[in-house]
């Protein structure tokens, strides 16, 4: 049986081998996946040793910078990204290392909320690893512009300028914008603390504005329930974001692409019921 799995520290909380069970029951590929607890101090010699046997894994916090340096080559959006979180050993036995970040949250967004990206505008929150992630697949949505804004406006301006290749890039700090945009998506940390970033009300419409938090939790986020204060069309969480992402990962290896909904809706239901 094919070997799979997902390298963390910590990961016992990880939802993956549930969500890669699912898949591989509806599309009736035979496969083992489990999570698996990477050392801090030797994480390639880990991941090469699971390799000797397995065929694919995820990669998560704190290792998908070490995974993109462990990769014998790297998907386009990949190298973009600076980080990988999903590896797959090839049949010559080299390993291939992707980022399906950006991909889920484009599919979460445009597929499961019906929302077109193209020409619409988008304000993105922070500039760390989980923003650089998204922002090739974003942009390659064709929006009419994409604003990057950070406490440290340095950071935004670097992400900015290495992006700008791609499509209309603008770097910010949080407290610079105030005219209402079609989309804002909470790539920071804040919600892990039940903290806001210091965003202008105005840049909500009411009733037309979509606000996206990247975290999930049992609860509406901080950031979605202030953002549903101010009048919000809809708000979503990451936990969409979540699943597509494996199931990009589940289809790189498998060559099938599961049917995610059930998926999703069988994680919602656990993580209402706690």
């Amino acid at each position: 049986m094919d070997r799979y799995g997902v390298f963390g520290n910590p990961i016992g909380h990880s939802k993956s081998p549930l969500i890669h069970r699912l898949f591989a029951a509806q599309t009736g590929q035979q496969l083992s996946y489990e999570a698996l607890l990477a050392p801090l101090d030797d994480f390639p010699g880990f991941a090469r040793n699971f390799f000797a046997e397995g065929k694919g894994a995820n990669v998560t916090v704190p290792f998908k910078e070490q995974a993109f340096q462990l990769a014998d080559e790297l998907s386009a959006r990949a190298r973009r990204a600076g980080a990988v979180n999903t590896l797959m050993k090839r049949e010559d036995g080299s390993l291939l290392g992707d980022n399906t970040d950006g991909a889920g949250l484009v599919r979460d967004l445009t597929v499961n909320a019906g929302f077109a990206l193209r020409g619409k505008r988008i304000l993105l929150l922070g500039a760390g690893g989980a923003v650089r992630g998204v922002l090739e697949p974003l942009l390659a949505q064709q929006p009419a512009v994409l604003v990057i804004a950070n406490r440290t406006v340095a950071k935004a301006e670097q992400l900015a300028g290495e992006f700008a290749d791609l499509g209309p890039l603008v770097a910010s700090g949080f407290d610079w914008l105030d005219a209402p945009v079609d989309l804002i998506v909470n790539g920071t940390s804040a919600s892990l603390a039940g903290e806001l970033p210091p965003i202008a009300p105005s840049l909500i419409e009411s009733g037309h504005t979509l606000c996206y938090d990247m975290m999930y939790a049992r609860e509406a986020t901080a950031f979605n329930r202030w953002a549903a204060e101010q009048g919000a069309a809809r708000t979503l969480d990451g936990l969409g974001m979540l699943v597509e992402q494996a199931a990009e990962a589940f289809f790189l290896w498998r060559g099938v692409r599961p049917d995610s909904a059930p998926v999703l809706a069988e994680l919602r239901r656990q993580l209402r019921q706690g």
